[in-house]
């Protein structure tokens, strides 16, 4: 029913098998208890770990795979995103972003300490970049740090940071330098770090069990040696992490839609109105059509965006129209398969219904429509 992938391999073909019964073993039996209490258990977090979730592009030696594949990014964030309860695959794959910048900037000391069990899902991590007077407009950071001897000191808050609550360590931006993105140092910091505090951000629309919080630094003091890269430069260094992130969401969207266009069949086939069943007439199976279609599409173009990140050539113009194509694409679907299910679909419990929550982080987180199609332009050279 779906678009064929001319790089599939064997390999790629049997991790999505494993995902696959990894998810409906262990996570769609429980995930709609879990989303309405607004948290998982951490035992799912090791479970996904030990599939290997976190170790793409991780060496050996810190617990990882050893060797980096977009496709297999996407499978992971496909197939557990197929399960329609959103929050869920937020709360495990939130340390997902924190991961390469301590690999490649954090000193031996910090990455022995820690990055093993990240990767294994024994502890959590989280970026920390958003902040509450500004999402995807990065260079107007206001969280700022001060040296002070052989010690940084940072003050300012952040906000919507995914796993935020639960996580030990954390990857923080803060202002350093001039105005810009140029002014911009990363920062290594634990939680149990004297001044840093975090309250829970829960009422959300959707991702209830995102595991998202508020964080503070209030003369938070941390070693120099806690630096992640070079000074002001931080943002820049990171550029790509966010690239992958984006992959990961369009694939996530994927699955999503996909979540949506099979349970609209199943309705629409087991459903009865004047006489006929749903899926015979028209109006339906051109809703059918229409879904199918736009899925296609953006599943095609994230192959070629695997294949070409795959080879060291990160296409960051077709990644920044995949996202804002993905996210529409994704509104699109979520409404036609809320329609053809019609009240059923409206209740809770159901893939569609949560889905259909869960629409707009995904047009806002990672990077914002409007900010992707500004990228993009400007990727274009115009």
């Amino acid at each position: 029913m779906y678009v064929q992938n001319p790089f599939e391999t064997n390999e790629r073909a049997a991790l999505r098998e494993t995902v696959r019964k990894f998810v409906e073993a262990d996570i769609m039996p429980y995930m709609y208890e879990w989303d309405e209490a607004g948290e998982i258990p951490w035992a799912l977090h090791e479970k996904f770990g030990a599939l290997g979730a976190w170790g793409l592009g991780v060496s050996e030696k810190y617990g990882g795979l050893g060797f980096d594949d977009c496709f297999m990014r996407s499978i992971f964030a496909e197939e557990v995103a197929k399960c329609g309860v959103g929050g869920v695959g937020a709360a495990m794959g939130g340390r997902g972003i924190s991961i390469g910048p301590i690999e490649d900037f954090a000193n031996e000391e910090i990455k022995e300490k820690c990055l093993a069990d990240i990767v294994a899902g024994r502890v959590g991590s989280s970026l920390c970049i958003t902040e509450p007077s500004g999402g995807s407009d990065v260079a107007r950071m206001k969280t700022h740090a001060k040296q002070d001897g052989n010690h940084w000191v940072i003050n300012g808050s952040k906000a919507f940071i995914t796993g935020g609550m639960k996580s030990d360590y954390f990857v923080v931006g803060a202002r350093t330098g001039g105005k810009g993105l140029k002014g911009i140092t990363l920062f290594f910091v634990e939680a149990d770090t004297a001044g840093f505090s975090r309250t829970e951000m829960d009422r959300k629309m959707g991702w209830w069990a995102s595991d998202q919080a508020m964080l503070y630094f209030d003369d938070v003091r941390v070693p120099a040696t806690n630096m992640l890269g070079e000074q002001d430069m931080g943002f820049l260094a990171i550029m790509n992490n966010f690239n992958f992130e984006r992959i990961s969401m369009v694939a996530s969207m994927t699955g999503m839609m996909k979540a949506c266009l099979e349970d609209s069949i199943a309705w629409a086939q087991e459903r009865e109105t004047f006489g006929t069943q749903l899926i015979k007439h028209q109006v339906i199976r051109h809703k059918i059509a229409d879904m199918s279609a736009r899925i296609d599409m953006v599943e095609s173009y994230l192959h070629m965006i695997c294949h070409q990140a795959n080879v060291g050539e990160m296409p960051v113009a077709m990644v920044s129209k995949a996202k804002f194509s993905a996210s529409k694409a994704l509104e699109f679907v979520a409404s036609e398969s809320m329609q053809i299910m019609g009240g059923a679909g409206y209740l809770r419990g159901n893939r569609i219904e949560s889905i259909y929550r869960d629409v707009k982080v995904n047009a806002i987180g990672g990077g914002s429509e409007e900010i992707m199609r500004d990228l993009a332009v400007r990727q274009m050279g115009l």
